[in-house]
């Protein structure tokens, strides 16, 4: 429903941020296909806000609301060959950097 909806706002002309990982499992495969052909006629890009592993597992720690290999696991159900136009790295730029980052690269 969420990439339903999300394409109804676009074909409104308005932008559409979705904030979410790309997982696919048995219940929504082939999830990453499927963002792709309900929006196949708006405007997408896809951005990676990236973290390495460990340093995921130091942050779930500290968050306290997530389970330590919680990353790990999301990981290895993310949707494979995601063609993302943009990348950050959130273990090298703080949230406000990457934030520029990506709105430089997708508004220049």
């Amino acid at each position: 429903m969420m990439y339903h909806t999300a394409k109804l706002y676009s074909d409104m002309g308005k932008n559409v941020l979705i904030d979410g990982i790309l997982v696919e499992r048995e219940e929504i495969k082939p999830h990453y296909q499927q963002l792709l052909e309900i929006l196949r006629d708006n405007p997408l890009d896809v951005v990676e806000v990236y973290c390495p592993l460990d340093i995921c597992r130091q942050r779930n720690i500290i968050r306290g609301d997530r389970y330590e290999t919680q990353s790990e696991e999301q990981a290895a159900l993310m949707a494979k060959d995601i063609q993302y136009r943009v990348k950050v790295d959130t273990s090298v730029h703080s949230a406000g950097e990457c934030a520029d980052m990506i709105v430089r690269e997708l508004f220049g």
